[in-house]
């Protein structure tokens, strides 16, 4: 399965065209596209459509307040409302390009523990990789054997 691994590319099997959000987008809004669309991680955009950064549902969750708290509710909703996503956001992305090959995408999530990689060329975004997408790979190709 090695060498079939090795011809597959990143193109292969990403998702085109992901759900962006700007760096302006709210923490709540952030969450409610998450929910809505059933996804785990958003790529930041700026209004050149390049990549600044990556929000992830654990990042949103993170950012929620504790239930220590001594701010009423009211005051939370009002304080969470204007958070937007640029302070929280992952700024350093490691990316990966359409002709990467599956198994080096692969290897960069596990190396660096994360779930997901936007794929970008020249700067712009044009896709996303996650786990999910490789074991879909996986999958199928086992299947064909």
């Amino acid at each position: 399965m090695a060498s079939v691994l090795k011809q597959y590319k990143v193109r292969d099997w990403m998702t085109p065209n992901p759900i962006t959000i700007s760096p302006r987008t709210t923490l709540p809004e952030a969450h409610q596209i998450m929910k809505e669309k059933r996804i785990r991680r958003l790529p930041v955009v700026d209004e050149n459509g390049h990549l600044v950064g990556i929000v992830t549902l654990g990042d949103v969750r993170e950012a929620s307040p504790s239930d220590a708290t001594s701010l009423s509710i009211f005051e939370l909703n009002y304080l969470l409302a204007r958070l937007t996503v640029d302070k929280i956001m992952t700024r350093k992305v490691i990316t990966v390009t359409p002709d990467t090959p599956i198994y080096e995408a692969a290897r960069l999530m596990l190396e660096h523990k994360i779930g997901g990689l936007p794929v970008v060329e020249d700067g712009r975004v044009v896709g996303i990789i996650t786990e999910s997408d490789i074991f879909k790979m996986v999958v199928r190709l086992a299947a064909e054997e």
